[in-house]
This record gives structure tokens, C-alpha cells and sequence, in this order.
């Protein structure tokens, strides 16, 4: 057993906390402007990585008083598998501090309303200042949307703007 299979028995069998399972399908792009501002308030992340593969993703978050642990296989596209484990916020601080890669990822989510789907907006801080970037799940790759006035280039292929990726590559080197 090994890669996804091999984290995925290991949750299964600790079985803590609650668990969501399901298809992420969401496309990210950069923004033009600022006039999103307005839309939403926003709440502070911050996240790391026990496993960065292309096989499977381990990551850790603290968002709002909560701690979650989250294992995502390979991105097929625009769409992977994703479990989502509820976990003791003191565990979660925890693993950022103690056994993930750092930098930790620190960033304030903005959720905005619009045309039927919820925009998140990711403003970065830290080793990534500067870097804004905008996602929206969808239910199909092919899925048609209206995207709002404030929306960039798509970068939903691009490695460069994954979040794993900003643990050894961090914006303020680019």
C-alpha cells in the first residue's frame, strides 16, 4: 500500500473527527483589480504540508478556532479526490509548527457570492505577500459561469500558483 491509499487506511482507521469525502472540481484565476474589496470580509488560514507528491497531498489548516486535516489525490485536470478530516485545533497548530514543511502558508480567505457560485478570494501574506488569486468550485470541468468584472487570466493548470507549490517557491521570489 502505498502514496494516497497508504494516508487515506491511516484516517480511516483512527476514524476522529468529522469527514467529508467528495470530487473537488474548481478552476483558480488571477485578479485584475481590487474592487472585490468590498464584496467580503474575509478569515485567516494557515496551512502546511506533511506530504506535497503529485499522488497525494496531506495538508493541515487552522481556519476560525478549528483544525482539519485534509488528504487529496493527483489532479486529474481541474478535478481530484479530496477527504477533509475535522481535527483538534491544538493538533492542527501543532503539526504547522512541529512536522510541516515551512514556510506555512498564511493567507485570508474572501468568499464572495455571485451568479449562483461562491468565489474564494486568497489573499497570501508572509514569504507569498502579494499574491491574489480567486478559485470557484464547480460541479463539472464543463461547467459554464459567469465569471465577475474583478476576474484575471485562468492559472488552474499552472503548478506555479498551487498552494503546495508555494511552500518551495514563495511569490516574493518569483
Amino acid at each position: 500500500m502505498g502514496g494516497f491509499t497508504q494516508y487515506l487506511e491511516m484516517f480511516r482507521i483512527a476514524g476522529q473527527g468529522e469527514t467529508k469525502m467528495g470530487t473537488e472540481i474548481e478552476r483558480k484565476f488571477l485578479l485584475k483589480n481590487d474592487t472585490w474589496r468590498s464584496l467580503a470580509e474575509g478569515t485567516r488560514y494557515r496551512q502546511g504540508y506533511l506530504n506535497r507528491s503529485k499522488e497525494c497531498t496531506v495538508r493541515v489548516r487552522t481556519i476560525d478556532g478549528g483544525g482539519y486535516l485534509t488528504i487529496k489525490g493527483p489532479n486529474k485536470g481541474a478535478t481530484r479526490i479530496e477527504y477533509d478530516y475535522a481535527i483538534p485545533e491544538s493538533d492542527a497548530r501543532s503539526m504547522l509548527d512541529d512536522l510541516c514543511e515551512k514556510p506555512v502558508i498564511e493567507k485570508k480567505r474572501h468568499k464572495i457570492d455571485f451568479a449562483g457560485h461562491v468565489w474564494e478570494v486568497d489573499e497570501f501574506f508572509g514569504e507569498n505577500t502579494g499574491l491574489i488569486v480567486a478559485e470557484v468550485e464547480l460541479e463539472s470541468e464543463d461547467q459554464c459561469f459567469e465569471k465577475p468584472e474583478w476576474i484575471g487570466d485562468e492559472v488552474t493548470g499552472d503548478p506555479m500558483y498551487y498552494n503546495t507549490s508555494l511552500v518551495t517557491h514563495p511569490y516574493v521570489k518569483w
